[in-house]
């Protein structure tokens, strides 16, 4: 579904990521780890089409995303930034619904349809009977909620997720993460930035390792997340337990 060829990433002159060469299929949930700096969100923004790779290319099922107009490549792909901000005083309801724009024709005004679908999408990561509360009233923790009902509005097959669980307690961290899993089994593909180890290793299939200095690693989980390229990445002892039938990492 999102390929890319060769890719670099730079960011003022520092070579992020060298030679990116990764497919990511439909039914698959990527993990991808760094350090702070690392270039995560930067790969994101890029695969997203947001900003232009310093080399390679990236395609959007065979097609270069390039080539995409505007409101297709909307309609196929997504981007959850790491924050979001508000600028005007606007409801939940009303935010939610701006995920619906790139479904809806030119001069046209969301309909009753659209409106269901706002209202499950919020439902979904628990934010139903918030829907007139003005953005501006809402946590931390309810504003990450409700950026990722307005994702989930836009309905994409492939989603670009910049630390979905930033914010999140425990409870709506599992519950975000078993939503994007539940989108890749359906069909879906989903790219997600992480700083848990542990939560890669239970949802995802594949992990994309950035280390900062161009080097990269990308397979499936049981072969990338491991101890020794985990410690190796985090420039820090990491270590792996077995608990409830898991995969468990530790920092030592």
């Amino acid at each position: 579904m999102l390929a890319c060829k060769q890719l670099d990433i730079e960011v003022a002159g520092r070579l992020l990521v060298d030679s990116l060469t990764m497919a990511v299929l439909p039914g698959r949930l990527v993990a991808l780890l760094g350090r702070n700096g690392a270039g995560k969100t930067l790969t994101l923004h890029t695969l997203a089409g947001q900003r232009e790779p310093a080399g390679g290319s990236i395609e959007l099922d065979g097609k270069l995303l390039a080539a995409w107009p505007p409101a297709d490549r909307a309609r196929r792909l997504a981007l959850l930034p790491q924050d979001a901000e508000d600028p005007f005083p606007v409801t939940v309801l009303e935010t939610a619904l701006i995920g619906r724009h790139p479904h809806i024709d030119f001069w046209r005004w969301e309909d009753s349809g659209d409106v269901a679908i706002a209202r499950s999408r919020l439902a979904e990561v628990d934010l139903t009977g918030l829907e007139q509360r003005s953005v501006d009233t809402l946590s931390g923790g309810e504003r990450r909620r409700l950026a990722i009902a307005t994702l989930l509005a836009q309905d994409p097959a492939i989603c670009l997720l910049d630390e979905p669980t930033n914010h999140l307690d425990p409870q709506h961290q599992l519950n975000v993460l078993r939503l994007f899993r539940a989108r890749a089994q359906a069909g879906g593909a989903v790219i997600a930035s992480l700083h848990d180890a542990t939560l890669a290793a239970r949802f995802a299939d594949d992990a994309l390792l950035l280390h900062g200095d161009g080097r990269w690693d990308f397979g499936p989980c049981e072969q990338v997340l491991t101890s020794e390229r985990l410690s190796e990445l985090y420039l820090s002892p990491m270590y792996e337990i077995a608990w409830g039938g898991r995969r468990v990492f530790i920092s030592g």
